[in-house]
């Protein structure tokens, strides 16, 4: 955790004025922590959605999914990010809620992938660290050796 440390060298602060900037500093974490978790959570959204199309867009993963469970990825990813556009000021809430709709699409069908495939030939597609990681460890060992 960064700390800020104000100092009266010069005799330019008086006391009061150190005591107030102190007092704001505490004021407006609260703030800032919730700034960063919504930051956090539009981040987390944002990349599952980018990974996870590129994922089932990979051609070594194309030739292993059906077009219609790949296009049913590729919908939902799409709509996700026309939302992240159109959303930048969302809650995390918000954020969480749309990733969570997003994972119950895309995560059956990407953990069918890999039980379907025993495995994933060439290894596990970049996406799967950041997309699935639960469900790759349950359903493939290749996934079970990846430190998340």
């Amino acid at each position: 955790e960064n700390k800020i440390t104000i100092t009266n060298d010069k005799g330019r602060l008086s006391k009061e004025e150190i005591e107030r900037m102190v007092n704001d500093a505490e004021k407006y974490k609260g703030e800032d922590d919730e700034q960063r978790e919504r930051v956090s959570a539009k981040n987390s959204l944002e990349s599952m959605a980018f990974n996870m199309k590129s994922t089932v867009e990979d051609e070594k993963v194309k030739s292993k999914i059906s077009d219609d469970d790949r296009k049913k990825i590729v919908e939902k990813c799409d709509e996700v990010i026309a939302w992240l556009d159109g959303n930048q000021t969302a809650t995390k809430e918000e954020f969480e809620h749309q990733q969570k709709d997003m994972e119950s699409v895309c995560n059956p069908i990407i953990t069918k992938l890999y039980q379907g495939a025993g495995g994933m030939p060439g290894g596990i597609p970049e996406g799967c660290r950041v997309v699935c990681p639960v469900e790759c460890r349950a359903a493939c060992p290749e996934a079970a050796a990846l430190v998340v």
